[in-house]
C-alpha cells in the first residue's frame, strides 16, 4: 500500500512538473532527452530504410552469388519487402508489451532489436561462405527488425507526448516527423562517402557492410540515452491507480468504443500517409524514371527541398496546439492532394520542357486486344507480364511518353502507331530466352526510333533543367505535407486511453503509411502503364487522401486539450 501511494505521488509530482507547475533546468534537459531518445530510434529506421535500398543489388549478388544478376536483386527486393510487410504485426507485438510493461523498457527493446538487425547485416557471412544459410539468416534478420520497427514509431509518439506539457504537446511531438529528412540525408552521405573514397569495386566487394555497421554508433548513442529516462509520468500513474488493460489487444481491437477510433486512425493515417510517400519517393521516381533527370541532380534537388520544408513539421504543430489538431492535418491532407496534379505537371514544365512538348504534340497510340492488357502491379519485381500489350506498354512507360488505348480483334499482336509508323509487338510467353531476347532488342529499336523522331527525348536537357524551380515546386509539395504531418503524433496520442494507448495507435499507423502510403510508387506506375499517361498515377494518392478528409472531417473528433491520463 506504501509502495503504491509512493508511485501515485511520484507519478503526480511529476506529471504537474511536465505541465507547467514547475519551470526548470532538470526539466528542460529532460524534455531534451526525451525527445532525443525518440528521435534517434526514427532516424535509425530512415537510415536502414534508404542504405538498404541504395545497396540492394550488390546484397543481392553476395547473398544469392550462384543466381544471376535479375534474380539477385530481386531477391534482395524480397527481403526488403518482407522487413516492410511485417511491421504491423511488429506494431500488435510491442504494442501489446507497452500498454502491459511500460514505455520505457519496450522502447529500449525495439531499439535495441532494431539498432542491433541493422549492424548484424554489415556482419553477416555471404552465399560463399556459409551456402543457402546465408539468405535465411538476412531474412530472418530482416524480419525481426522490422518487427521492432513496427514497435518503434508508436513508442516514439506515446514516449514524448507522455513527457510533454499540454499546451506543447503538438509542437514537442512534431520534432519525431522531421526525423525522416535526417534518416534520408545521413544515409545517402554515408553511402556516397564509402563509394567514393573506396571506389566501386572495393564498395561492391566488402565496402557496402561499412554502412551498417556504422549505425552501431546511433545505437550506441540512443540506448544510453534511453538508459536514462524515466518511466512515462502517464503510465506511472496509471499502474499506481491499478487501471492498467489486462488484454490491451482485446481492448484495442474486438470493443467497437476504441475499434471505430482504431479504424479512424488508419485511415487518416492513409491520408497522410499517400501524400508522404508522393512527395517524397514518387518525386524522385518521377525525377528520374519519367523526366529523365539524372540521379545526382535529382537527389539534391529533394534533399534540400526536404531541408526547407523540415522546420514547418514543428511549426505546424505548434499551430495545432493554438487552434487544434483536426483542422491542421485535414487542411494539409486537402492541400497535398489538390497540389499532386499542377505540381507534377510543373516538375515537367521545369524539368524536362522538350518531354512536356512532345507530350502535347505528338501522340501515340496502343491498338491491341483489352483482353491481352494486365493491370502491372509488381510489389516484389517477381511478376513477368509477356502478353505482346504489357511488353508495348513497360517499354512506352519506361520512355515516359503518353499513349492512349484503342482496342483490337481478340488474339491479335499489339501495335504501336507513332504518327504514321506502326510498330508490331511481340508476345513472349513460351519463347525460349534466346529468341525472346532478340524479339525484344528488335522491338526496343524500332519504338526508340520512332519515339525519338516524334521529338521525345531520351533524357533531360541539362542546359534546360531549372534546377530553382524544381527545389521550388518540390518544397511546396512537401510543405503541403508538413501542415498535415507535423501534428499526427499528438492526434494520435491523444485518441485513445492510457491503457491500450501504444497497441491503439501503432497498428493503423503502420497500416496506414505502410500499405497504402509505401505502395503508392508502385500502384502510380501500374496506373501509368494502364491508362497510357504519365499523371493518371496520381489518381491513386488523391483519391485516398480526399477520402480520408472526408471520413475524418465528418466522425473524427478534435483531440486537442484532451487529458491523456484517462
Amino acid at each position: 500500500m506504501a509502495a503504491q501511494t509512493g508511485g501515485r505521488a511520484m507519478a503526480q509530482q511529476i506529471a504537474a512538473t511536465l505541465q507547467g507547475g514547475q519551470s526548470t533546468d532538470s526539466l528542460q534537459k529532460e524534455q531534451i532527452r526525451v525527445i532525443a531518445a525518440s528521435c534517434v530510434g526514427t532516424v535509425f529506421e530512415w537510415y536502414d530504410f534508404i542504405v538498404f535500398g541504395a545497396v540492394a543489388a550488390i546484397i543481392g549478388q553476395h547473398f544469392l552469388s550462384k543466381a544471376d544478376p535479375t534474380t539477385a536483386l530481386i531477391f534482395a527486393l524480397l527481403v526488403f519487402s518482407a522487413g516492410f510487410i511485417v511491421r504491423p504485426f511488429g506494431a500488435l507485438v510491442f504494442g501489446r508489451l507497452g500498454d502491459l510493461v511500460g514505455r520505457k523498457y519496450t522502447f529500449l527493446v525495439t531499439i535495441l532489436i532494431m539498432g542491433g538487425a541493422t549492424f548484424v547485416v554489415g556482419l553477416l557471412p555471404d552465399y560463399d561462405a556459409i551456402g543457402v544459410t546465408a539468405p535465411i539468416v538476412l531474412i530472418s534478420v530482416r524480419l525481426l527488425q522490422g518487427l521492432a520497427i513496427g514497435g518503434e514509431y508508436g513508442g516514439a509518439a506515446v514516449f514524448v507526448a507522455e513527457h510533454a506539457r499540454p499546451d506543447k504537446r503538438g509542437s514537442t511531438t512534431a520534432w519525431i516527423q522531421t526525423t525522416a529528412t535526417l534518416g534520408f540525408i545521413l544515409a545517402l552521405t554515408v553511402v556516397l562517402i564509402t563509394r567514393t573514397m573506396m571506389g566501386e569495386a572495393d564498395f561492391a566487394r566488402w565496402g557496402w557492410r561499412i554502412p551498417f555497421l556504422l549505425s552501431a554508433i546511433l545505437l550506441a548513442v540512443s540506448v544510453w540515452i534511453r538508459l536514462s529516462m524515466r518511466e512515462s509520468p502517464v503510465f506511472l500513474q496509471m499502474v499506481s491507480e491499478g487501471k492498467t488493460s489486462k488484454a490491451p489487444l482485446r481492448d484495442a481491437f474486438t470493443r467497437w468504443a476504441n475499434l471505430k477510433l482504431v479504424l479512424l486512425a488508419f485511415i487518416l493515417s492513409s491520408g497522410f500517409g499517400v501524400i508522404w510517400y508522393t512527395s517524397h519517393f514518387y518525386v524522385l521516381v518521377f525525377l528520374t524514371q519519367t523526366l529523365k533527370i539524372d540521379g545526382p541532380t535529382a537527389n539534391v534537388i529533394v534533399i534540400f527541398a526536404l531541408l526547407f520544408a523540415t522546420p514547418f513539421f514543428v511549426f505546424f504543430g505548434w499551430v495545432s496546439d493554438k487552434v487544434g489538431r483536426k483542422k491542421v492535418i485535414l487542411s494539409g491532407i486537402l492541400l497535398g492532394a489538390l497540389s499532386l496534379f499542377p505540381g507534377f505537371k510543373a516538375l515537367t514544365h521545369y524539368g524536362n520542357p522538350a518531354l512536356e512538348s512532345a507530350l502535347a504534340t505528338s501522340p501515340i497510340v496502343v491498338v491491341a486486344d483489352p483482353g491481352d492488357c494486365a493491370f502491372q502491379f509488381n510489389l516484389t519485381g517477381t511478376s513477368k507480364f509477356t502478353s505482346s500489350c504489357d511488353i508495348a506498354k513497360a517499354k512506352l512507360v519506361a520512355a515516359s511518353v503518353d499513349f492512349r488505348n484503342e482496342a483490337a480483334p481478340q488474339g491479335s499482336i499489339a501495335t504501336v502507331r507513332i504518327g504514321d509508323k506502326t510498330i508490331s509487338s511481340f508476345a513472349a510467353k513460351g519463347v525460349p530466352p534466346a529468341d525472346a531476347a532478340k524479339l525484344d532488342a528488335a522491338f526496343t529499336g524500332q519504338l526508340a526510333a520512332a519515339i525519338a523522331a516524334a521529338g521525345y527525348p531520351k533524357q533531360a536537357d541539362p542546359a534546360h533543367i531549372d534546377k530553382g524551380m524544381l527545389m521550388l515546386v518540390t518544397f511546396l509539395l512537401v510543405f503541403c505535407l508538413a501542415v498535415a504531418y507535423g501534428p499526427v503524433p499528438a492526434m494520435l496520442v491523444e485518441l485513445f486511453p492510457t491503457r491500450i494507448r501504444y497497441s491503439s495507435l501503432s497498428l493503423p499507423y503502420h497500416l496506414g503509411t505502410g500499405w497504402f502510403g509505401g505502395l503508392v510508387p508502385t500502384i502510380a506506375v501500374a496506373m501509368v502503364a494502364y491508362k497510357g499517361d504519365i499523371y493518371f498515377g496520381l489518381w491513386f494518392p488523391v483519391i485516398v487522401a480526399l477520402g480520408a478528409v472526408v471520413i475524418c472531417g465528418l466522425l473524427l473528433r478534435e483531440t486537442r486539450g484532451v487529458d491523456i491520463h484517462a
